[in-house]
């Protein structure tokens, strides 16, 4: 006998285990992503545009080969039943993508047809699929399926289009995705997106921070998840255990509710904390603010009792778009922001694009890069792209004359960089005021982004260039420990609390306060309570987050004492092992 959804009696619920990177719990209905591309475009190409076209597929479809191998070493850790299905179609998807029939026929298309590298393969992999069909064999003609899914895989990285369902679904739905990326995430509305849950991706990832932000529930890196749920049945997303419970039984169902009810709970005494200051016990007055990723996170940052803005991420402006957006409509955007915090400063950082935040405006200024994370992206593309940085200057100038801002400058390396964008920012300032056009008053001040080690090695000599430093935790520790935070198989390996992340920060720190400027953090680690006595205790004396996790760091905050958080720093400082670093760490914790 079997249960209203299907289920037999008495059998236990198919349970997935991932990566949790944004906390709570959702329940509701899964409605599992697609991965084909509705629409190709298709234009002619210039002869002498012909080589860079196929240079452009064949960064696609290196991208496409990369994915479905990191899919199929995912594949090895999962149950021997599950490998026997998913395996072998895997495998065959990495044929394809390495058939030279596939790849040559599109080349072949691009170079003599001289069109699009989309539409090229769009009509190789019909022309393929029509001649299985042809051949009157059941098995053969099942095949054509998986070309057509390995066409939209390499379909979705030549066009990085964005997924456009989510205002369709109805409130409450949990996404699965194979992956989401940053812009995908964009685009969902809270109102209507409970939780998600994706087959690729890493704890610090920008989708999950972005989902962090949002207060969504995800959990990342399930293996197989989309190829095992099907839309409509029931699922539980635990964003904090990093687990997916498929059609739960009753019993199950009951406790998961219960530990909702109890986070709610939590959440309402948190919320009386809204109105009261961060101080430690013992006086130490520290700055929260809010990180935000999107407009709509304002509510929620004010909600949550931020005291400004402490990194406006600015590519929101440049996501799920095929054009670049004007001076005037940044200006516009950003001055609402500003008015609407009523005072509160608002840090806005000029557009961090590349590696794995790529927007679909600046089309050909990012060529395809070996590795997108060293290669050309925030102020490298805005200084070898001046007009961007510009008009991004002059929105900013703008907006703040509307309310107090401050320019934040991301991945500097150098004081010739810094140097540079002051000049182009004098020669912005000079236009406007020439065209007589409000700006702020005065300039806004000048701050840089500590986010690759040599930065903070040189953070003395930055720090007599700009007027404030903010310290991006997420990609210093990627950068000193050589991990790419978003891959799944080496997670356990990003660490921030590994010896020489600690001693960059603490460079940085020290620098800014020998040069008397001030000195914050941005990354991941400001918003978990864990690291709030280790910051405060190196020093710190701003921390900027998502909106949804103030109250916590500030209840973790006005339970400590700045005292004894600073002896603790420097005997953590002392050590050199990870483990007996993060075994001091917690040992303060629990006794606060």
């Amino acid at each position: 006998m079997k249960t209203e959804r299907g289920r037999k009696r008495g059998a236990r619920p198919v349970v997935f285990d991932g990566i949790g990177v944004s906390a709570g719990i959702a329940i509701g209905p899964a409605y599992v992503l697609e991965g084909g591309i509705a629409q190709v475009p298709e234009f002619a190409v210039a002869p002498e545009a012909v080589d860079a076209e196929i240079e452009r597929f064949r960064g696609a479809l290196a991208r496409a080969r990369r994915q479905v191998r990191k899919l199929r070493r995912k594949a090895e850790a999962l149950p021997e039943s599950v490998l026997e299905e998913l395996g072998p179609l895997l495998d065959a998807h990495g044929a394809m993508l390495e058939s030279s029939r596939l790849a040559g026929g599109v080349e072949t298309a691009i170079r003599t047809r001289a069109v699009n590298a989309e539409a090229a393969v769009q009509a190789v992999v019909g022309q393929l699929v029509r001649g299985l069909e042809a051949v009157g064999d059941a098995y053969l003609a099942s095949r054509g399926q998986d070309i057509r899914e390995v066409g939209d895989r390499i379909l979705r990285h030549l066009t990085a289009t964005p997924y456009h369902a989510f205002s369709m679904l109805t409130p409450g739905t949990i996404v699965v995705a194979e992956e989401l990326s940053p812009a995908d995430t964009a685009l969902m509305d809270p109102a209507l997106v409970a939780g998600f849950a994706t087959a690729l991706g890493g704890a610090d990832s920008h989708t999950a921070i972005m989902a962090r932000s949002m207060g969504i529930p995800a959990v990342l890196g399930v293996p197989a998840v989309s190829a095992r749920v099907r839309s409509g049945v029931r699922l539980i997303v635990d964003g904090e255990a990093g687990r997916i419970v498929v059609d739960p039984d009753p019993e199950t169902l009951a406790e998961y509710r219960r530990k909702a009810e109890a986070r709610r709970r939590l959440e309402r005494q948190l919320n009386r904390l809204r109105g009261l200051p961060a101080v430690t016990t013992d006086g130490v007055r520290i700055g929260l603010q809010a990180n935000l990723e999107l407009p709509r996170d304002l509510d929620t940052a004010l909600h949550g009792g931020a005291e400004g803005i402490g990194l406006l991420r600015t590519e929101f402006l440049f996501m799920n778009r095929p054009d670049l957006p004007s001076e005037d409509e940044q200006y516009a955007a950003l001055r609402h922001m500003v008015e609407t915090l009523d005072g509160r400063p608002v840090t806005i950082r000029t557009l961090d694009v590349g590696g794995e935040k790529l927007a679909t405006a600046l089309g050909e200024r990012i060529a395809e890069s070996a590795n997108p994370a060293l290669g050309l992206r925030a102020i490298r593309l805005a200084l070898k792209e001046p007009k961007l940085l510009e008009t991004q200057l002059a929105a900013i100038l703008r907006a703040g004359a509307h309310g107090p801002v401050r320019i934040l400058l991301p991945m500097i390396s150098s004081v010739g960089q810094v140097r540079a964008v002051r000049a182009i920012l004098a020669r912005v300032v000079s236009r406007l005021k020439r065209r007589k056009v409000p700006i702020a008053n005065p300039v806004p001040p000048l701050g840089v982004m500590i986010e690759v080690p040599g930065a903070a090695l040189t953070a003395d000599a930055l720090a007599r260039e700009c007027d404030f430093m903010a310290l991006g935790t997420n990609d210093l520790t990627m950068y000193t420990l050589a991990i790419d935070r978003g891959d799944e198989q080496v997670a356990d390996l990003y660490n921030p609390l590994h010896p020489s992340v600690l001693r960059l920060i603490q460079f940085t720190v020290e620098a800014a306060h020998r040069n008397a400027i001030p000195v914050s953090v941005c990354g991941e680690i400001a918003g978990d309570p864990r690291y709030a006595p280790l910051l405060v205790g190196l020093g710190v004396g701003e921390l900027s987050m998502a909106g949804t996790a103030l109250p916590r760091v500030k209840q973790r905050i006005r339970r400590l004492a700045a005292g004894p958080a600073t002896q603790r720093a420097r005997a953590i400082m002392d050590q050199v092992d990870e483990t007996r670093i993060a075994t001091l760490l917690d040992d303060f914790n629990e006794g606060l």
